[in-house]
């Protein structure tokens, strides 16, 4: 499954929504350095999905709007 995802950095709290465009609106509490935002994504889409975190794949990972494979 391919989702498109728009992820936030730096929120006050881990959430996801999804939009009536199908996107995914992802607010994660880490930075956006190193990588660590990238991480926090595949975390939350993994439990919001309920699968591994290896399954998941940021096409992208230096975009904003994030194209993401999940292995279901």
């Amino acid at each position: 499954m391919i989702i498109n995802a728009k992820p936030t950095p730096s929120s006050l709290e881990d959430k996801i929504e999804k939009l009536d465009d199908g996107t995914y609106l992802i607010s994660v509490t880490e930075r956006a350095e190193s990588g660590k935002a990238n991480v926090a994504v595949i975390k939350i889409l993994s439990k919001f999905f309920e699968v591994s975190f290896k399954k998941i794949l940021i096409k992208n990972p230096k975009s904003r709007k994030k194209i993401v494979e999940i292995d279901i």
